[in-house]
């Protein structure tokens, strides 16, 4: 590869080599993953629901319900899979969470648990915390703010 080349044909030459890929097949995958994964979400819902649970309760067991599985697949080896498969359709629902602490902390099992587990568990999932978090302390002072004016 040439050092002097121009970003404008390193970008040609990327496009050129990379796998071609269709976003409306990558579109369409990623609504049905995600589609069946707000399905078994909604199955358990339903489930709790009618077995009694008050319906606070019951989204409540089901985020812990999806974490879980999501935990679970990915130690097995199986949501890697599907998010292969599947795009963004399995990283945004809450399994997809699950999966990006997961998938680091089984990565650096082998550099001990402290500096390898624990350091490591939340390289993916650690700047949508803190984003996340820090936005809605935002939004909520700029509403606790509003309310008092």
């Amino acid at each position: 590869m040439d050092n002097n080349m121009q970003p404008k044909d390193y970008q040609e030459m990327v496009k050129q080599r990379g796998p071609k890929s269709s976003i409306f097949k990558n579109c369409l995958r990623a609504f049905i993953v995600g589609g069946l994964i707000c399905d078994v979400g909604q199955f358990f819902s339903v489930m709790l629901l009618n077995a009694g649970l008050p319906k606070e309760d019951a989204g409540t067991c089901v985020s812990i319900i999806m974490v879980f599985l999501g935990a679970f697949l990915t130690g097995l080896g199986i949501y890697d899979d599907i998010g292969k498969f599947g795009g963004a359709g399995s990283i945004v629902p809450i399994t997809g969470f699950a999966n990006s602490i997961v998938s680091p902390a089984m990565e650096f099992k082998k550099e001990g648990f402290v500096l390898g587990v624990g350091a490591k568990m939340f390289v993916i999932a650690g700047p949508v915390l803190v984003y996340g978090i820090t936005s809605s302390v935002i939004v909520g002072l700029i509403y606790y703010i509003i309310k008092i004016i």
